[in-house]
C-alpha cells in the first residue's frame, strides 16, 4: 500500500451512519466499508436496514444495523449505547438522518417545524454528544461527519418550493459543525460537514418527478445533479487520516451551484 493510499485506509476503524438504509447514507456506508471500516447503519425500518446490510455484505463490507428513530430521545440514547457496545468504539460518526417539509412560511405547521428541527438538529446534538462522551473523547480520536446541505448556505430562491424549516435546520448544522470543531479539537476529534446539492433520494423523489432532472440541472455549472458516487470521495476525506488536519469545514458537493 502506498503512503497516499494508507491515508484513506480505514482498516480497524468503526463507523456509525444514521439514515444508512438508503440514499446518501448508504452511499457513505459503501465508501467507508470499501476502505475497511466496520459499519453500523441505523434507520427507523428494520426491513430496509436488512436489505441494505445484505447489499453491503455482497460488496464484502462488514456491516450490521440498529433500528432507531432519531426523532426520539430515548432511541438516540439506545442507539449510541448499542453501537459502542457492538463495535467496542465508534471512530467515525456520520449524522445523515434528516427530514424536510415544503410549505410557505405563513402557512407552515408548527408541528412540522418541530419535526424537522428535532430530527435535523436536536438528534444530531444528542447523538454526537453521547458518542463523544462514550467513545471519542476517552479515546482522544474521532471523525464526525455531518450532513448539512446547500440549503443551509442559501435560500431557495424565487419560484422554488419554500422549505423554511429545512433551510434553517441545515444552517444550524453548519454552525454546530464549526462550534464543535473548535471545542473538540483538543481531543483529536475533527468535525466537518458535507453540503450536498441535489441528489436522487427518497426525500427528493417527488421533486424530481415534478420538476424533472433536465430543469434541475439547468442552473448547475456541471449541468448535472449528483449520482450514486459523487459524495463518496468527500465523505472518505473527512472520515480518514487524509483529512486529519481539516476540521470545522463545510464542503459543498453541488456541481458548482453555490459558486455562481
Amino acid at each position: 500500500m502506498t503512503a497516499v493510499a494508507k491515508l484513506f485506509d480505514l482498516s480497524g476503524r468503526t463507523a456509525l451512519i444514521t439514515g444508512g438504509s438508503s440514499g446518501l447514507g448508504l452511499q457513505i456506508a459503501e465508501a467507508l466499508g470499501a476502505q475497511g471500516a466496520r459499519v453500523v447503519i441505523s434507520a427507523r425500518k428494520a426491513d430496509a436496514l436488512e436489505t441494505a446490510r445484505k447489499h453491503l455484505s455482497e460488496l464484502g463490507i462488514d456491516a450490521s444495523w440498529i433500528a432507531a428513530d432519531n426523532a426520539n430521545d430515548e432511541d438516540v440514547e439506545r442507539l449510541a449505547n448499542e453501537a459502542v457496545e457492538r463495535l467496542g468504539k465508534v471512530d467515525i460518526l456520520v449524522n445523515n438522518a434528516g427530514a424536510t417539509w415544503g410549505s410557505s412560511t405563513a402557512e407552515h405547521p408548527l408541528a412540522a417545524w418541530d419535526k424537522v428541527m428535532n430530527l435535523n438538529v436536536r438528534s444530531v446534538f444528542l447523538l454526537t454528544r453521547k458518542i463523544g462522551k462514550l467513545s471519542m473523547i476517552p479515546n482522544r480520536y474521532g471523525r464526525v461527519v455531518n450532513l448539512a446541505s446547500i440549503a443551509g448556505l442559501k435560500g431557495p430562491g424565487p419560484g422554488a418550493q419554500p422549505t423554511i424549516a429545512y433551510n434553517t435546520s441545515k444552517g444550524a448544522v453548519v454552525n454546530f459543525t464549526r462550534a464543535l470543531a473548535g471545542e473538540w479539537g483538543q481531543y483529536g476529534i475533527t468535525v466537518n460537514a458535507l453540503a450536498p446539492g441535489f441528489f436522487p433520494s427518497k426525500m427528493t423523489r417527488g421533486t424530481i418527478e415534478k420538476v424533472g432532472i433536465e430543469k434541475l440541472s439547468a442552473r448547475v455549472p456541471l449541468q448535472r445533479i449528483g449520482d450514486d458516487d459523487d459524495l463518496k470521495g468527500a465523505a472518505l476525506l473527512f472520515a480518514s487520516d487524509a483529512g486529519k488536519h481539516i476540521t470545522g469545514q463545510i464542503l459543498a458537493v453541488d456541481g458548482g451551484l453555490t459558486a455562481v
